[in-house]
C-alpha cells in the first residue's frame, strides 16, 4: 500500500483509538469510525472532521485498510467476525490492522480468517500509552506476513515513532506480552526501592538525582519516581488493563512452557490494588500496597 491518501475505517474511538484515528485524518486520509457507543463516534467525527458509521461492516465497506483498537478478545471477534462484522464487508486485498492488546490465539485465528477471504492481517499492539497516542509517537510491534506488514506500515506511520515487524501472525501480541512482563518486574523493584528510601528517611529527590543516571535507570524511574513519591496515580495506564495484559502473558506461558514467577506474583499484587479500589489508577500505584 503506497503513501497515497486512502480510505480507512477505524473501529474503536477510546482513549487510544480516538487520537490515532485523528492522526490519520491529519495525514490526509479519508477516515470513517465505528464505536460501540455511537455518541463517542459522533463526537470524534465532529472533532476531527471524519465520518461515523453505524456498524463495523458499514465502516469497512470499500476501505483500503481497517484498523481496530477495542477491549479484549471477545470485542475483537465481534467487530470482525460477528453480525455486521468488518471482515465480510472488506474488499479483497484490503489490510486489517489490530492495535488491541489481545491473545496471540485470536491474532492467529484472525490471520487465518483474513487469508480465507483474500485479506491481509497484522496484529499490531502498541506501547506508549495515551500520551503516545496523542502525540503520534507510539511504538508498534507487528505480527503477520511480509505482504501484510508492507501494506499496513504506511498507514501506521501517521501515529508511530517506531514500527517493528517481529514475525508471523501472533508475534506482535507475544512481543507486547514481553513488554508487559518487563514492566511488571521493573515497577515492583521501583516500588520497593522507593519505600526503602523513604524508610531510610532519605530525600527522595536527591536519591533520584543520584541513581537515575546509572544502571538503575528505567523509563518507569524517569517518569514515575516523582509521582510515586507524591502518591499521585490519577493518570496513565490503568491497573485493570495491566491485569488483563499479564493474564494474557500468563496464559501464553502455560501454552509455550515459559516460567514467569515474578510476573505471576506481581499480577497478584495488582489484584490487591484492585481490591483496594485502585483499578483505574496508573500501574505505578503498585507501590501503595507497600507500607511507608
Amino acid at each position: 500500500m503506497s503513501e497515497e491518501k486512502l480510505r480507512i475505517a477505524f473501529i474503536g474511538t477510546g482513549v487510544m483509538g480516538g487520537p490515532m484515528a485523528g492522526h490519520l485524518v491529519k495525514a490526509g486520509h479519508s477516515v470513517t469510525v465505528y464505536n460501540r457507543t455511537r455518541a463517542k463516534a459522533d463526537a470524534w467525527a465532529a472533532k476531527y472532521g471524519g465520518n461515523a458509521a453505524a456498524t463495523p461492516a458499514e465502516a469497512a465497506k470499500g476501505a483500503d485498510a481497517v484498523l481496530a483498537c477495542v477491549g479484549n478478545d471477545d470485542d475483537l471477534a465481534e467487530v470482525t467476525l460477528g453480525t455486521n462484522g468488518a471482515f465480510d464487508a472488506m474488499k479483497a486485498g484490503a489490510a486489517f490492522v489490530d492495535h488491541t492488546t489481545v491473545s496471540a490465539r485470536i491474532a492467529r485465528r484472525l490471520a487465518d480468517e483474513a487469508g480465507a477471504r483474500g485479506l491481509l492481517s497484522v496484529d499490531a499492539p502498541v506501547s506508549g500509552g495515551e500520551s503516545g497516542a496523542q502525540a503520534g509517537k507510539l511504538s508498534i510491534m507487528c505480527g503477520g506476513s511480509d505482504a501484510a506488514f508492507a501494506a499496513a506500515q504506511p498507514v501506521m506511520r501517521a501515529y508511530a515513532a517506531r514500527i517493528v515487524h517481529i514475525g508471523g501472525p501472533g508475534a506482535g501480541q507475544t512481543t507486547k506480552m514481553v513488554n508487559q512482563i518487563a514492566i511488571a518486574g521493573v515497577l515492583q523493584g521501583l516500588s520497593e526501592a522507593l519505600r526503602f528510601a523513604q524508610a531510610s528517611r532519605l530525600d527522595t529527590d536527591k536519591v533520584f538525582e543520584a541513581v537515575s543516571g546509572g544502571a538503575a535507570a528505567s523509563w518507569q524511574m524517569l517518569n514515575r519516581w516523582d509521582t510515586m513519591a507524591k502518591d499521585a496515580f490519577d493518570f496513565g495506564f490503568a491497573v485493570d488493563w495491566m491485569r488483563k495484559d499479564l493474564g494474557l502473558a500468563l496464559e501464553e506461558a502455560r501454552a509455550n512452557g515459559a516460567t514467569l514467577p515474578v510476573a505471576a506474583l506481581v499480577d497478584q499484587f495488582y489484584a490487591e490494588v484492585q481490591k483496594a479500589g485502585g483499578g483505574r489508577k496508573d500501574t505505578s500505584s503498585l507501590v501503595t500496597r507497600l507500607p511507608k
